[in-house]
């Protein structure tokens, strides 16, 4: 390919210089690296930094060729040419990708069973824009760091639309654990939890990407928050974030200790797990009890997704205690997304947020680096290991040409 340092993808003569407005950044006051201009050699639609940048011309993506709740069974490694981005895209170079408990229910096809393989795999990504559509580069130019949401980020090269691009600061990974963990427990608490000073807050797999956010949001509303995990070291994480009451549930009985420990239940419920789990919080509750279920990963690997569940007597027990049951699913929210976002990114910035990343530095193997690494990665959550947010580095600066 061209070495120039700005090659339009259809040939032509230089024309003007687009130097693009940033879009509003979710972070005021931080300052990011010097920009590079675009120069229009033609009436392209397409931008492409290649010198700049070092876009190769094949890439490697995750993408979901049978469905299947085994996440190996159904991903493989595909080599692809490097898509070129839209009038409206950004072509982002992903340097870190999040790994969610909802990775599996997407490679089992439960989302949509109208999408049949194949398809691209991951959710989330932050990386640096070295390519880009003209109506884009409004906005937007070669070399703008920016994080997103959205499907097909299991990949080295991903083409996201501009306009559901977060602009951030810096490639760091904290920014990655607040697009999906983050922002699932900010909305779910803020519009279904209905916090109050003084009311009792229970988390489930309280460590977790979400669940640690959870936690830091129920003790900002002035709760008392109870936080489950599997090890004294969770224990100790979540003391650090201020969680009243960690319970080891390998080391303590959890049901007898809520018994014990809050005789007339608990207000509200930040659920994840599922089947056993789902149903001691309901039997937990307090009158006026809300239990958000955002999800039951205990569920996700078996074949219906959905572990077993004892419910008959779900109604009965609501009714005694006019307790509810409600469920949360981030994409019925999207309207509260961008505030959500800004928000959290203002807290971390000014230090009231913890951002807790796990990048696999003390599995067995290693940590999580390279796109061949995401099954190892999706493997080690799902055997409840991680402490914080699963993220991999996908382009390390010592294995890569890239400047991240």
């Amino acid at each position: 390919m061209s070495s120039r340092l700005l090659l339009p993808r259809l040939g032509g003569r230089a024309l003007s210089v687009i130097a693009g407005r940033r879009g509003t950044d979710a972070l005021s006051g931080v300052h990011s690296a010097a920009r590079r201009f675009i120069v229009d050699m033609s009436y392209s639609a397409h931008f492409m930094d290649f010198k700049g940048s070092s876009i190769p011309s094949s890439m490697r993506k995750l993408v979901v060729n049978k469905l299947s709740p085994n996440f190996r069974e159904a991903v493989s490694m595909q080599t692809v040419a490097v898509p070129t981005p839209g009038d409206a895209d950004l072509l982002v170079r992903n340097r870190f990708v999040g790994i969610n408990a909802s990775d599996i229910n997407y490679s089992a096809g439960r989302y949509d069973p109208s999408v049949k393989p194949p398809f691209d795999a991951g959710f989330e990504g932050i990386g640096e824009v070295v390519g880009l559509g003209l109506s884009a580069s409004s906005r937007y130019t070669v070399g703008d760091t920016v994080a997103y949401f959205g499907s097909g980020a299991f990949a080295e090269y991903t083409v996201v639309p501009a306009k559901e691009s977060v602009p951030v600061p810096a490639v760091k990974p904290e920014f990655l654990t607040l697009l999906v963990s983050g922002a699932t427990a900010y909305i779910a608490l803020k519009r279904l939890g209905d916090l109050a000073k003084g009311e009792t807050v229970l988390v489930t797999a309280a460590a977790g990407g979400t669940g640690q956010f959870a936690v830091q949001f129920a003790k900002q509303a002035g709760c008392h928050v109870i936080g489950t995990c599997s090890s004294d070291e969770k224990a100790g994480f979540l003391k650090s974030i201020g969680c009243d009451r960690p319970i080891n549930y390998k080391t303590e009985d959890l049901a007898k200790t809520l018994r014990k420990e809050y005789p007339k239940g608990v207000d509200v419920v930040y659920e994840s797990v599922g089947g056993s789990i789902f149903e001691l919080a309901v039997n937990s509750l307090a009158n006026k009890g809300r239990l958000i279920v955002i999800g039951f990963i205990s569920g996700y690997q078996s074949a219906s997704g959905i572990p077993p569940l004892k419910g008959g007597t779900l109604p009965v027990k609501l009714l005694q205690r006019s307790a509810s049951v409600r469920g949360f699913f981030l994409p019925h929210f999207i309207s509260d997304y961008r505030e959500a976002l800004g928000s959290m990114m203002q807290m971390f910035a000014k230090g009231k947020l913890v951002c807790e990343v796990d990048g696999g530095d003390l599995s067995q193997e290693g940590r999580f680096t390279g796109l061949e690494s995401v099954f190892r990665a999706v493997d080690y959550m799902y055997d409840g290991k991680n402490l914080g947010k699963v993220v991999v580095d996908v382009a390390p600066p010592s294995v890569s040409s890239s400047k991240l």
